[in-house]
């Protein structure tokens, strides 16, 4: 059985032997330099996937708000179906992709902007 050391809390100085105490006196290899690294040039404007519109709508739900996003070209259901789930996650809601449209539980039409400027699309704010 290891013996049991006791601090002493007299006010005698305390015997202590740090553990890095050895390593002072060991020399450090030199710093490796900095190797620049070459800047790339400006890139050329990211190219749009085209304009889609964000709505608001309230009408025949029964007074819910849903965010609804149209007008997509040129990507299949696949991609809207991972774009709505990316929205549900970031806005903590739920969704659905119905005809052709994303619909969003709720006013989320900043963070739905967001997502989709991400996923280079230019988002419109239309109607109310």
């Amino acid at each position: 059985m290891k013996p049991k050391t006791r601090i002493p809390n007299d006010g005698e100085p305390v015997a202590w032997k740090s553990p890095f105490a050895s390593l002072k006196d060991v020399a450090l290899p030199p710093a490796r330099e900095k190797v620049a690294q070459p800047v790339a040039p400006p890139s050329v404007q990211p190219k749009t996937r085209g304009r889609v519109d964000i709505i608001r709508q309230t009408a025949h739900r029964g007074g819910k708000t849903v965010t609804v996003v149209t007008g997509f070209i040129g990507i299949g259901q696949a991609e809207k179906e991972q774009l709505a789930k990316e929205m549900q996650k970031a806005c903590g809601v739920g969704g659905t992709v119905k005809d052709g449209r994303i619909e969003i539980q709720g006013d989320r039409r900043d963070d739905v902007a967001r997502i989709l400027t991400k996923a280079g699309f230019r988002p419109v704010f239309a109607g109310g």
